[in-house]
């Protein structure tokens, strides 16, 4: 029942990251233009996106499980720090770059589109070096 509900929430998310065009490298990347023909419609999406999540925060965080029974894993670090803030700056290079972040990203390589091949490649790529890069750093030298 889990993976039939997962899937469907995914689906939900997927054709909702189409229809608001935040699949669209092109409209992303007009939003993030500030100096030029500054496209505004994606803060509509992002302010709808931050509200449910705010929601959907404050109902769980005093419970212990999910509907379906799982547990509920919420984020235990509430400091910023080195990982966090290279983390973020990354991300939004890429971002700015690509015009995709993860999420469209899946919605392009389900479509086969070029672009969306590309990122999640290098999108692996990059977790990869980056649990290479953490076990090396954590040996003992």
């Amino acid at each position: 029942m889990n993976l039939l509900f997962s899937f469907a929430i995914g689906l939900l998310f997927g054709i909702g990251l189409i229809i608001s065009g935040m699949a669209n490298p092109a409209k992303v990347i007009g939003f993030l233009d500030l100096a030029g023909l500054w496209n505004p419609s994606l803060v509509f999406v992002m302010g709808g996106a931050i509200a449910v999540g705010v929601v959907g925060f404050r109902l769980v965080r005093h419970k212990s499980r999910a509907w379906f029974g799982d547990a509920i894993q919420l984020p235990t670090v509430h400091h910023i720090d080195t990982h966090l803030v290279l983390g973020a700056a990354l991300f939004g290079v890429g971002w700015g770059i690509a015009g995709i972040c993860p999420g469209p990203a899946l919605v392009l390589l389900g479509t086969g589109a070029g672009k969306g091949i590309v990122f999640v490649l290098a999108m692996l790529v990059g977790m990869l070096a980056f649990e290479l890069w953490e076990r090396i750093s954590k040996r003992p030298h």
